[in-house]
């Protein structure tokens, strides 16, 4: 039963973070959902644990959202330009493998 869990929720990240299979490039809805994803879902665990260190230190309100806003930002940023090159470059490889099978399949 346990297994079962995990195997649901890792095949619900996989298909939430990058639904790449190899044979077909990501359509741009798929890309762009990858991109939205990876720029949303990464940085907060990271923006959430410069709150608790903000807390920790006993920095104030002002100085806390300050942190978690430059967090968040600096880390959307990041996975973002992250996550286009990722999506471009499956997208390519992806159209090299189709004319590659296409140029075999031919011979």
């Amino acid at each position: 039963m346990q297994n079962l869990l995990r195997f649901r929720f890792f095949s619900l990240l996989r298909r939430l973070l990058f639904p790449y299979n190899g044979e077909d490039p990501l359509s741009a809805k798929q890309g762009l959902r990858v991109i939205l994803a990876w720029t949303l879902v990464f940085p907060l665990p990271l923006s959430l644990c410069t709150v608790a260190i903000t807390l920790l230190a006993g920095l104030g309100t002002q100085g806390m959202l300050g942190r978690f806003i430059f967090a968040f930002l600096s880390g959307a940023f990041i996975f973002g330009m992250l996550s286009v090159l990722i999506v471009f470059m499956s997208n390519r490889a992806a159209h090299i493998r189709q004319a590659w099978k296409a140029q075999n399949g031919r011979s």
